[in-house]
């Protein structure tokens, strides 16, 4: 049938639901089965009727039902209520004499009896027929949709989707602050607002809410600062000098009258927002009777010596947990001072209180010890989250509040209240001194258990533990014992509602309490909730009502009973009982639902066999008959009832049954048929988890527990072990939570819903694998380290010598086990729970079709659970072989060997490897741990980490030797195993080792199979040990085959640390390494390229002191060109190198900058030193060139200073004259003899004066000093940066090399740096990615060079000098860099043009060189490529901004200024232009004041002075545009009108850069005059010199350039040697003729 899996809709009805109903107890009862078309899904039973919840929600009622107003009295068969028809209801419940149902969509309806409200309909004494009841949300019209009813006597209780719980009726059991009754309209319990309710109930007269203590995600709602009625403030906080009160005397005046508000319950009325923390319950701590005065005794408050204003917290304050809390310190609704301190003030109290509660007798209140344990468990785990913020003050108060003086301060108050009270009449006063007089009996022992208690079980829940670490807790509670956290150490069990059910549950109760049925141990009524402080941490997961009675069913299977016992309902002796018992079960028997009559109970619970049995407790049958009773050991009183649960003989005819109801004097069972076995299954599997949780529950509580309070433990382990078995405590307590919830979680699903999907082991698998995986390995890591061993001591004074309760516990069946033994099995026991849980999913699988999709989940949750079942089997062989290996091991290794972490695999004491060539007497012993190889000799072992081990066989070769070749990183070993199948053995352990300490995983599933041999490239860390360059180091990332190789970090112990690539073991590629300066206490860091561990390449390196190199290094020297600055402009020396190092010193070219001084030197270096030529100009103008020696002026040179005095001669040092020279005036006179003495500081002089102008006017006019002769020649500056080039190109020396090699070392070039960019985005902008994109493509550089390919060339190269990444733009940068430190600041000298512009040539020819090597087709220097036959018209030849040839003759001239200038000049441009300015500052001053002074005159009166022609002249100057053809008079007054194109043009010469563009300019002009000219004319028209001449002068004029003679004299300079015959060369020659012109103009 394929039916059976589905969900219980599709079914047919005579499978599942089925009914069962008898009346009480005996043996010949027999159950009647009520037919109904559907399965029954709910069942609820009043006083006389019942309501049921068939499949589909449709509602069908039974019984006797006065309401329905039908004549006959009889009991009717289950009749259909119509009126819900067309509603799917999802809930009934049945109070004593009406009915309530909840619908899908959360709508309540009720009907029945409604004398007392209960229905919640005012007006109506009884409601016939289901009828909706409105909840509204107070002071809105929003209805509140309902999860669940429940219903008593007189009066309803709802529970809502927010989990909050509402009530209508008569009656305190509301437990509203109502003054009136019946309650019409539902009102929502405030006490409990806030609460997680799970699950409420109804007596005849009280009621109980199990509510969820909130964990540290729970929810919280916002607390409730105001009371609901008065709206005053419900809690106040003052500060006085001294002291802080903080008082909740609120008392609210519209509560009820006194007598039905017990005393020690008055507060809490009046505490509402309690819930805001709801793992610390509201029930007073200090149960303080509060008169509406509460000032305490003033003697007494003398005694405890302080101020009498101190009100006392109780502990029923609204404690404001930390959401809480912050909201009303935000919103500041209430004096409060702020969370830190409140929760600080109230934590010292409840340690004071608590700390008090020992020393005084037992004899308070009930509920005062344990609620002190509790409270202050709560404050505690606020207080470990925050910081101690009030300080001193709060501290003297509360040491004066110490708890004797509570005593005081409480009892009497409480006492005069009674006699107050005893006004009330004799009985009232009776029953409470009763009551008194129980507790005293029958809780002292309550009190003495939470006691002893009090410590471990305030660690024992995460629901206490808000945010705080165990740890911490730990450390706070160690005051008294050895308490340890038996709990989910911070979860890993998701406590999430939504997916497992919470254990960590509370009881509430209220109402009419005469019978004890609200359990808190008195008679006395309740009108708001309180909660029963005996049943936390009892795991209740279900509470049910009677008439008179209460129980509460546990995680555990045990069922606690309270109340009336007067038919033997409790199921124990105690008559009445006011405080929860266990109910007396034989031992085994396991509970799981449970139910409440009028006076009796049924409990459902596993038996022998996997169906469930019926336990009946209550009023017996009276029998027909008289038949002797079945139950020997029972009583027969008058009443006739059961002093403990019997069993129902007929239980095992009624099938699977899935949840017993008791109600009235009835009893009712759901039972399913096991069809295919499905039933059973589920039934087994929850009876199995409920059991294994029963026996976790025990070895916590009756193992574990007792060890770990154990004073000697900690010695008898040693701290490692105890350490670890603290974590197996936390680790079992995790598993044992998940456990409890897990099988609460089946019972649940056993009690409504019964199918596979609810299975939260398929859904969640992963955390049950993770929980026993975790735990697993924590067992193991203890066996290893010997601590089972160890706890055997320990164990003897716990179990004494024959330990029967561990051997029962650990269901071990030999005799004679040792103890050891026996944990070691006990605490394995999960193991073979797992291998259950595959079992079982395998046989609930079966119930299915193969191919549907639950066979598929089951079976592929089975097989996980069974590979773990395996794989956890495996480890604890390996941790059972581990652990007898070091048994045996030599004493002294162990000690450092033995880690928790570490087991054996395999090891060689059968002499089964050795060492080869190792000596006769050696002893070498290899062992392999799953994180390291152990190589152990005589007394010295040898640890290899596996992560850096890599292992080889050696080729066997004709000696027959079987070799493995270890490789470590500093270490080659080669072992020779005894036989071929040892040396595969081996090699296969070290590889399956090696590949899991990488993949860090334990060995897996497939650990016994062969894999595949790690990888040889793999990431690891590792320590040197051995002398040398690396010792102590640590290198963290790549490896190759025992050598670092890749990325990766070093770090030295004395802080150097290196950062980048490896290879072989070495630096090698881009790196960072930063070693500390000790002197400067900072450090050096280098960020460059390396080379077999050293620097080499490109690098900057920035030294402690402040100094920066940024150049080449080469073997980890600056070596090549490299720029050092020193000190910043501020410091004291700055200063700037840049130029040529040879093995770390200044060595070849170079230029120094020294700041201070205000000098530049520019020449040759040796050795750190200035040798050889050179040039120094000074920030004053002196210029000297000549020679150095020895870091000094020396031997000839030439001086010049700013007026042009000359000097000419020896030198001895810097600007000191010594020996033979001439020195020149400016106006040409010349001394001429021998010098002595510094420049500027009086020359000593010996020779002859010379006036050469006295006697001859032109012979001496030429001893102007020729510069240059003794300075360095253009082309020996910067050769090592086109060294760098030609290196990066691959060539050994200029032009010598591969040109196929150069470019594929360009492509690796860019690639490599592109790489390296990508890593950092923010380097590179837009167009740098695209020129780069541009480069990938290399031009085609092997074949004829035509005019196109030149262009494609032309457009490369200037891409290439673009790009820093491209060698020849790295060149280009590196060459402006130079040129303009040279020339730029002190450089900028006019005395350095000359040389500045052979710089230039010479970077154009060496640049050139490169590019022919790159393109060996392009002609050298002034060759020609020839044009296509098809002429390109002339224009567009001359446009092409570059290149101009001086005529269309076929062909073009290649040169270096035509291809690379545009790139070149460019970027040197303002250096360069600033010299030729200085050089021709002079001229261009005479010639920029005869231009202002010209261009006063108007345009005729210009022509004419220039005598342009007249037939030249515009006759009509444009004022607009005129119309066509249209003429207007020359004015005489117009200026800069005439030829205003043509000047226009003109003046861009100043924006442009190179030679051929400032040309093309010039041309244009030319063009621009001819066909203005051309328009005046109206004919064609040819200059000659004498026409155009003027005509250009004038044009020149009107341009106004400012500095038009250096731009001729940087033209002429630069200019395509090619061009200066052709057509442009003579347009220059104009230009320039004319800048002559103007500078000699006069004016007449």
């Amino acid at each position: 049938m394929e039916a059976q899996g589905k969900s219980s809709e599709d079914e047919d009805g005579g499978e599942r639901g089925l009914l069962h109903s008898w009346r009480g107890y005996s043996y010949s009862v027999v159950p009647e089965r009520l037919l109904l078309p559907r399965p029954v899904l709910q069942v609820a039973l009043g006083a006389q009727h019942g309501v049921l919840l068939v499949e589909g929600g449709q509602v069908y009622t039974f019984g006797e039902l006065p309401w329905k107003q039908t004549q006959s009295s009889q009991p009717t068969k289950p009749t259909l209520e119509n009126a819900l028809s067309g509603q799917r209801v999802v809930a009934v419940a049945a109070g004593s004499f009406h009915s309530g149902a909840v619908t899908e969509d959360g709508t309540v309806h009720m009907w029945g009896d409604n004398a007392a409200g209960q229905c919640g309909l005012s007006g109506l004494s009884c409601v016939p027929n289901p009828t909706p009841v409105a909840l509204l949300e107070p002071g809105g019209a929003q209805s509140v949709p309902i999860l669940e009813l429940a219903c008593g006597e007189k009066h309803s209780l709802a529970l809502s989707a927010q989990r909050e719980v509402w009530a209508w009726g008569s009656g305190c059991q509301l437990g509203l602050k109502a003054a009136v009754f019946p309650v019409w309209k539902p009102q929502k319990v405030e006490q409990l607002a806030g609460r997680w309710v799970l699950q409420v109930a109804c007596g005849a007269s009280h009621s109980l809410a199990l509510v969820r203590c909130v964990g540290p995600d729970g929810i919280q709602r916002p607390p409730v600062d105001k009371c609901n009625q008065c709206n005053q403030l419900l809690y106040t906080m003052t500060d006085k000098e001294d002291h802080v009160i903080i008082s909740d005397g609120h008392y609210c005046p519209m509560g009820v009258e006194a007598k039905e508000d017990p005393p020690p319950t008055q507060t809490l009325k009046t505490s509402p927002s309690e819930p805001i923390l709801p793992s610390h319950s509201s029930s007073t701590s200090t149960p303080a009777a509060r008169t509406p005065d509460p000032t305490p005794d003033p003697e007494d408050s003398q005694k405890a010596g302080t101020t009498t204003a101190a009100h006392l917290p109780s502990d029923s304050d609204p404690l404001p947990s930390p959401k809480a809390a912050a909201s009303t310190s935000s919103a500041k609704s209430s004096p409060y001072p702020g969370e830190q301190e409140v929760k600080e003030y109230l934590r010292k109290l409840s340690d004071a209180s608590q700390t008090e509660a020992k020393m005084a007798n037992g004899g308070l209140h009930t509920l005062q010890t344990p609620s002190l344990g509790r409270g202050s468990s709560a404050l505690n785990s606020l207080v470990a989250s925050c910081a101690s913020a009030v300080g001193e003050r709060v501290a003297s108060t509360y040491e004066a509040l110490s708890l004797k003086r509570m005593m005081n301060f409480y009892l009497p108050s409480s006492r005069l209240e009674a006699l107050g009270g005893a006004a009330d009449g004799g009985a009232e006063r009776v029953r409470r001194e009763e009551s008194v007089q129980a507790k005293k009996s029958s809780s002292t022992g309550d009190i003495h258990e939470e006691e002893a208690e009090g410590l471990r079980r305030r660690l024992s829940l995460p629901g206490l533990l808000s945010q705080v670490s165990p740890r911490l807790l730990r450390k706070m509670g160690r005051s008294r014992t050895r308490a340890f956290a038996l709990t989910p150490m911070g979860g890993g069990v998701p406590e999430d509602q939504e997916v497992f059910p919470t254990l960590q549950t509370e009881v509430w109760s209220w109402g009419h309490g005469e019978h004890g049925e609200l359990g808190h141990g008195d008679n006395l009524d309740r009108l708001q909730p309180l909660c029963i402080k005996s049943l936390n941490k009892k795991e209740v997961i279900r509470v049910s009502a009677g008439a008179h009675h209460s129980i509460a069913l546990t995680a555990q299977s045990q069922v606690y009973s309270w109340g009336s016992n007067l038919s033997g309902q409790l199921g124990h002796m105690d008559t009445p009982s006011t405080v929860p018992r266990l109910a007396k079960l034989s031992e085994g028997i396991r509970v799981w639902d449970a139910s409440a009559g009028e006076r009796h109970t049924l409990l459902l619970a596993d038996g022998d066999c996997i169906q469930p049995i019926i336990y009946y407790s209550g009023q017996q049958v009276k029998e027909a008959g008289g038949e002797e009773e079945e139950v020997e050991e029972e009583d027969e009183r008058p009443g006739g009832y059961t002093q403990q649960p019997v069993l129902l003989p007929f239980c095992m005819n009624l099938g699977f049954v899935s949840g017993v109801v008791a109600g009235g004097r009835r009893c009712v069972a759901l039972s399913d048929r096991n069809v295919m076995g499905f039933i059973s299954s589920l039934h087994e599997l929850a009876s199995a988890e409920r059991k294994f949780y029963c026996k976790l529950c025990d070895v916590k509580s009756q193992v574990l527990r007792p060890l770990l309070e154990l004073e000697s433990l900690s010695s008898a382990l040693g701290p490692a072990a105890t350490e670890l078995l603290q974590t197996l405590a936390g680790r079992f307590s995790l598993l044992s939570h998940l456990t409890g919830q897990h099988a609460a979680s089946l019972t649940a699903n056993l009690r409504r819903g019964r199918d596979v999907s609810s299975l939260l082991m398929l859904e969640h698998a992963s955390i049950f694998l993770d929980v026993y995986n975790n735990y697993c390995s924590t067992v193991g890591n203890f066996f290893v380290m010997g601590g089972f061993h160890a706890l055997t001591k320990p164990s003897l004074d716990i179990f004494g010598k024959s330990p029967e309760l561990l051997q029962r516990l650990s269901e071990c069946s030999e005799e004679n086990t040792a103890t050891s033994d026996l944990l070691v099995a006990l605490f394995y026991l999960p193991t073979q729970h797992l291998h259950e849980y595959g079992r079982l999913l395998l046989k609930l699988a079966t119930c299915f079709e193969v191919s549907s999709g639950d066979y598929q989940k089951l079976q592929e949750s089975c097989s996980k659970f069974e590979a773990l079942t395996l794989q956890l089997k495996r480890k604890r062989k390996e941790a059972e072989y581990t652990f007898h290996f070091w048994k045996s091991f030599p004493g002294k290794m162990t000690d450092s060997l033995r880690k928790p972490h570490r087991r054996l695999i395999y090891e060689s004491s059968n002499k089964s490897l050795s060492v080869q060539n190792a000596g006769r007497f050696s002893v070498n012993w290899f062992i392999l741990f799953n994180d390291s190889l152990v190589h152990a000799q005589f007394s010295t072992h040898h640890i290899f980490a596996l992560a850096t081990l890599w292992v080889e066989p050696t080729p066997e070769d004709e000696s027959g030797l079987h070799g493995l070749k270890v490789v470590t990183p500093e270490e080659t070993l080669t072992l020779l195993a005894s036989s071929s199948a040892e040396k595969t053995k081996w090699l296969r352990a070290i590889n399956q080792a090696v590949d899991q300490a990488l993949s860090g995983v334990g060995q897996d599933a497939g650990g016994s199979t062969s894999k595949s041999d790690p990888p040889i490239s793999r990431t690891a860390s590792y320590t040197f040990y051995k002398d040398g360059r690396l010792k102590d180091a640590t290198y963290e990332g790549r490896w190759l085959t025992g050598k670092p190789h890749g990325r990766g970090i070093l770090k030295w112990p004395d802080r150097r640390i290196y950062t980048g690539s490896f290879k072989s073991g070495l630096e090698d590629g881009f790196g960072e390494f930063a070693c500390p300066n000790k002197a400067l206490s900072k450090d050096d860091l280098y960020q460059g390229y390396w080379k077999e561990g050293k620097m080499h390449g490109l690098g900057t390196y920035r030294y402690a002191s402040g100094e920066v190199y940024d150049g080449s290094f080469q073997d980890g020297m600056r070596h090549g060109h490299g720029m050092l600055r020193s000190g910043k402009h501020n410091t004291s020396s700055p200063s700037v190198f840049i130029g040529q190092w040879l093995q770390d010193k200044k060595t070849g070219y170079g230029v120094f900058d020294d700041i201070t001084k205000g000098e530049k030197y520019m020449g040759m270096w040796q050795d750190h030193q200035r040798q050889g030529t050179g040039v120094v100009v000074t920030q004053f103008g002196l210029y000297y060139e000549g020679a150095f020696k020895d870091n000094k002026m020396m031997g000839t040179g030439i001086l010049l200073s700013e007026d042009d005095t000359t000097y000419e001669g020896e030198f001895s040092d810097d600007w000191t004259l010594s020996g033979k020279g001439v020195l020149t005036m400016p106006n040409g006179d010349y001394l001429e003899g021998s010098f002595s003495g510094e420049w500027g500081s009086g020359l000593k002089v010996t020779g002859s004066y010379f006036k050469p102008n006295l006697f001859d006017a032109e012979k001496d006019k030429n001893r102007a000093v020729k510069l240059g002769r003794l300075s360095v020649r253009a082309e020996e500056k910067w050769q090592a940066v086109f060294e760098e080039c030609w290196s990066q190109l691959g060539c050994e020396a200029p032009g010598q090399g591969e040109h196929l090699k150069a470019w594929e070392n360009i492509a690796v070039a860019l690639t490599s740096r592109r790489q390296q960019i990508q890593d950092s985005p923010e380097i590179l902008s837009r167009s740098h990615s695209k020129t780069l994109e541009g480069l990938e493509v290399i031009p085609q550089h092997e074949e004829p060079i035509t005019i196109e390919r030149y262009h494609s060339v032309r457009m490369y190269l200037l891409k290439a000098c673009d790009t820093p990444l491209h060698p020849l733009g790295r060149l280009v940068e590196t060459l402006v860099a130079v040129y303009r430190m040279t020339y730029v600041g002190v450089g900028a000298n006019r005395r350095l043009l000359p040389q500045a512009v052979n710089e230039i040539k010479s970077y154009l020819f060496r640049i050139f060189q490169i590019v022919r090597f790159l393109f060996p087709d392009l002609p050298e220097e002034g060759g020609l490529i020839p044009e296509p036959t098809e002429n390109l018209p002339d224009e567009n030849q001359e446009t092409s901004a570059d290149t101009r040839s001086e005529s269309p003759k076929p062909g073009r001239v290649v040169s270096s200024s035509a291809l690379l200038l545009p790139v070149l000049l460019p970027r040197l441009y303002p250096p360069l232009f600033t010299l030729y300015a200085l050089e021709k500052e002079k001229e261009d001053d005479m010639y920029w004041e005869c231009v202002l002074r010209l261009n006063k005159q108007p345009d005729l009166a210009l022509l004419a002075f220039l005598g342009v022609q007249q037939k030249f002249w515009p006759v009509s100057i444009p004022n607009s545009l005129p119309a066509p053809g249209e003429k207007q008079p020359v004015i005489s007054s117009t200026k800069d009108a005439c030829f205003a194109s043509a000047v226009e043009t003109l003046q861009q010469i100043s924006t442009t850069f190179t030679p051929s563009d400032k040309l093309q300019v010039i041309q244009l002009t030319f063009e621009e005059i001819t066909q203005e000219v051309q328009s005046l004319l109206k004919q064609d028209f040819l200059w000659s010199m004498d026409e155009l001449f003027p005509v250009f002068l004038y044009v020149v004029l009107r341009a106004r350039i400012r500095n038009l003679g250096s731009e001729v004299s940087l033209i002429e300079d630069l200019m395509d040697p090619c061009v200066q015959h052709g057509e442009h060369g003579i347009m220059f020659t104009t230009l320039k003729a004319c800048y002559y012109q103007i500078q000699h103009e006069k004016v007449t």
